[in-house]
């Protein structure tokens, strides 16, 4: 059986987005579902472009998201030579050939083409040229496409593809200055790395037909393509950097977990019945990219929100004391607090960044009281419960362990007082958090040791006065 060998080539001008991780993740599942290889090039011929900075948020983007590749990363800036040796082959195999065509003359064809109603392209005048070569003119290398028939590919994602020849011209493999043009490296590096299968972007297709003239033109074997639709935002538009297309690793800032996002990427364009959430190990089980959708997949942040809330319910308190540590900075609470407390943030959090922003507004004092709820709760009645609470928790006699036992306590004190226990939750609230909104009050005060709770039951007090 032919071995799977997939590749995912970006180019280091700009950071990894996330379309390029899909594209990254399509060919890590296929060629790992098949026991295949995953290739990592990147594609840095233009030199006046590359970051290096770039390059390593590429590297460390799939040791976020745990996709691993096959051998070194290849890297094409290395790789001149070798593609000097296939140009200078199909020179003298009279594939290609060299165009003294200035920059001038080639304006002013496709100017002239252009009144006449025709597409602008090279007429070819360079092709079988056996005369003097004009001077001063540093040449480009062109091959030779085909002048008559089709070109012809069986496309996975869309069908049957065929392109006359008369659409294409001689196209460049060499600039003047002997570098070599992006599809002619593309076609050498697909060939010799043993690529059979290209998973990529559909902005990629008009490429194909000449890396296949390169293929044919070299006698390589033509690998199978599948070109996926882009992901799009909401309203049918590119995706812009305001709709999700960020680097890769500013997700992680966000506080996204990697679980989350590879299993948003893998459903915008790949199903696989009405599942939603899937784990990689039924990703690698059920990813095919023969059911790759043909039509474009839209953004859609709330989706992804909802992902990542789920993931972040699923982790161990562990894994998600080293999340907190290593990301966030944040200093891991004791493991009664954590028993506690985790359930109950986690409830609320969509990102990692709102559990951090909720776990230190449950263990820092409120360095401020939100006005508009200061006002609903300044009542003398409220006042006076805040201030007999505080009294109350006192005068225990033995910590509050658990949320059941606050709840207890709270009971016997609303009794005590004619009230019903939720009469004293606002008031609470504010003197604990200093806003509205957050995790219940019966863990928040179980949470805490009780001098903690009276300190900050009395500056709520003197907020009051204030």
């Amino acid at each position: 059986m032919e071995t799977i060998v997939t590749r995912f080539a970006p180019s280091p001008t700009g950071y990894l987005h996330i379309g390029g991780l899909r594209t990254a993740l399509f060919n890590y599942l296929y060629a790992r579902a098949n026991k295949g290889k995953f290739l990592l090039r990147i594609e840095d011929t233009d030199l006046a472009r590359n970051s290096t900075d770039a390059k390593e948020a590429i590297i460390q983007a799939f040791e976020w998201v745990g996709m691993d590749y096959d051998g070194e990363v290849v890297y094409q800036s290395q790789r001149f030579p070798l593609y000097q040796q296939y140009i200078e082959q199909l020179l003298k195999e009279g594939k290609a050939y060299y165009c003294y065509m200035s920059k001038e003359e080639l304006d002013l064809l496709r100017e002239e083409q252009r009144k006449r109603g025709e597409t602008p392209r090279y007429d070819n005048r360079y092709r079988d040229f056996q005369g003097t070569p004009p001077s001063g003119i540093q040449p480009v290398v062109r091959i030779k496409a085909p002048l008559s028939g089709e070109i012809c590919f069986k496309d996975g994602v869309k069908g049957e593809m065929r392109i006359a020849a008369k659409e294409l011209d001689d196209f460049i493999i060499a600039r003047s200055d002997g570098t070599p043009t992006y599809n002619f490296c593309v076609a050498i590096d697909d060939a010799l790395m043993g690529v059979t299968d290209v998973i990529r972007g559909d902005d990629h297709l008009s490429n194909t037909p000449k890396q296949i003239i390169i293929y044919e033109a070299l006698g390589f074997k033509v690998p199978r393509f599948f070109h996926v639709p882009m992901i799009l935002n909401p309203q049918g538009h590119k995706l812009s950097k305001r709709d999700g297309a960020m680097s890769v690793m500013e997700y992680k800032e966000m506080g996204y977990l990697p679980e989350a996002l590879l299993n948003f990427l893998v459903r915008l364009g790949w199903s696989h019945g009405d599942q939603e959430i899937f784990s990689k190990k039924e990703m690698l089980e059920f990813f095919n990219p023969n059911d790759l959708n043909s039509a474009p997949s839209a953004y859609n942040q709330e989706k992804l929100l909802w992902l990542n809330s789920h993931y972040i319910r699923e982790l161990s308190n562990d894994s998600l004391n080293r999340l907190l540590s290593e990301n966030f900075n944040v200093e891991v609470p004791q493991e009664r607090v954590q028993e506690i407390l985790y359930p109950e943030i986690k409830e609320r959090s969509k990102t990692l960044v709102d559990f951090v922003e909720i776990l230190k507004d449950c263990l820092q004092m409120p360095k401020s009281y939100d006005e508009k709820m200061q006002h609903k709760v300044s009542s003398e009645e409220n006042i006076r419960l805040l201030g007999e609470f505080c009294a109350y928790i006192k005068a225990l006699k033995k910590p509050i362990a658990t949320a059941q036992e606050v709840e207890n306590e709270m009971a016997t004190f609303a009794d005590f007082h004619g009230i019903k226990a939720k009469v004293l939750f606002v008031p609470l609230r504010y003197a604990l958090l200093g806003k509205s909104g957050g995790v219940g009050i019966a863990p928040l005060l179980a949470s805490l040791e009780k001098e903690e709770i009276i300190k900050r039951i009395q500056n709520a007090l003197e907020s009051f006065k204030g």
